[in-house]
Parts: structure tokens; C-alpha cells; sequence
């Protein structure tokens, strides 16, 4: 299994970014998707999830109303689109994909940086 996140970059303060996850070696449909991140000093935090209808997904109170997940299956691709970045919103992004109904991530990706500068 892997997948491979991309998107990051350095933006200022209010600019969108959107970040990309595609998953391969899986059956995409089965899994719930994750997007994580760390900031530097901090313990990693979830930031959104999706599961395979694409249906409620679930996000972290920090990021409700500017970030949205979503998947395209046809792309075994999870997106995570971030609007109105602020610079608390630096870390590194990681994707996540655990199988649906169990509670543990199984599977990582091996990150993407977003530096959001004020």
C-alpha cells in the first residue's frame, strides 16, 4: 500500500491551497480517508476524514468552515482543500487511510509541508 500526499507548499496568510492523496496497492472504497498534520513542537492531530460515500464527513474544529475533504474514487485520490490559511495552520500534512469500521490508521503517507507565512 501506498500513498503518496502532495500540494504543500509556503503561502501567505488567507491563500488556499489544496492537497492531494493517491492511494494505490488498496481497495480504495473500503477505507476511510485521513488527513493529519503536525506543527513543529506539537503532537500530530487529525484534521479531516471521509469515508467511502463521501458522506459526513468529519473536521477538526480548527478548520471547520475553511478546509474541505473530498475523494474521487475513479482516482483512488483524496483532496484536502484549504481556504483562508492562517499561520497556525503550519505543519505537515499527512494522509492516512484506515479500513472502514475499524479505529486505527493502518496506512500512512509520508507527509507534505504547508508553511503559511503572517
Amino acid at each position: 500500500v501506498q500513498l503518496q500526499a502532495s500540494g504543500g507548499g509556503l503561502v501567505q496568510a488567507g491563500a488556499s491551497l489544496r492537497l492531494s492523496c493517491a492511494a494505490s496497492g488498496l481497495t480504495f472504497s473500503y477505507y476511510v480517508m485521513g488527513w493529519f498534520r503536525q506543527a513543529p513542537g506539537k503532537e500530530r492531530e487529525i484534521v479531516a476524514s471521509i469515508g467511502w460515500s463521501g458522506n459526513n464527513p468529519y473536521y477538526a474544529g480548527s478548520v471547520k468552515g475553511r478546509f474541505t475533504v473530498s475523494r474521487d474514487s475513479a482516482k483512488n485520490t483524496v483532496y484536502l482543500r484549504m481556504n483562508s490559511l492562517k499561520p497556525e495552520d503550519t505543519a505537515v500534512y499527512f494522509c492516512a487511510a484506515k479500513f472502514a469500521g475499524t479505529e486505527k490508521y493502518s496506512y500512512w503517507g509520508q507527509g507534505t509541508l504547508v508553511t503559511v507565512s503572517s
